[in-house]
């Protein structure tokens, strides 16, 4: 299969969240079918659902994979479960949340992955990262992300740390 470019969410609060995304990203890159071309800053954002839980770190990574999209699917998956993945309720904490937000320039619609990610749209959090790393990036559709970052920027948003270089991928924490 010719590698196809992928973008994917990054997510955590719980146990060190910035670590977690650290160690996904140095997970990701270990991957023998996926290719770790890039990724964007870290940044704190308020959480969606539940108010009483940490703020959550974000970040989105882009990738060029072989894999099939449930097949990365279920690498993401596993990746997860091997940073000890909990998630105690919807919307709600997680010590680390993968997204595939956009794979190629297709639409997916199957009962385990939907593709452009669902909510992506309406989350800063996701658009601003990925406008961050694809500045002419588009949806399928042909809408471009610039356009959407713009009916987002009410939403409140700090970056919290600059982008870790590759070197701080495969040191230890």
């Amino acid at each position: 299969m010719t590698p196809v470019t992928c973008y994917l969410g990054l997510g955590a609060n719980l146990d060190q969240p910035a670590e977690q995304l650290r160690q996904a990203l140095s997970a990701l890159e270990q991957c023998r079918d996926i290719q770790l071309t890039g990724w964007s800053s870290f940044y704190r954002s308020k959480p969606v659902g539940p108010q009483d839980q940490p703020d959550y770190v974000n970040a989105v990574a882009r990738i060029d994979t072989t894999l099939a999209p449930l097949a990365l699917l279920d690498q993401l998956q596993m990746i997860e479960q091997q940073q000890g993945r909990v998630r105690l309720r919807r919307w709600g904490e997680r010590t680390l949340d993968l997204d595939i937000l956009l794979y190629a320039d297709q639409c997916i619609d199957l009962p385990r992955l939907s593709v452009p990610h669902i909510e992506m749209c309406n989350r800063l959090f996701v658009i601003q990262p990925l406008v961050e790393l694809a500045p002419d990036g588009r949806l399928p559709n042909g809408t471009a992300l610039s356009s959407i970052l713009e009916t987002l920027t009410e939403q409140d948003q700090l970056v919290i740390m600059t982008t870790p270089s590759r070197a701080d991928l495969l040191s230890p924490p």
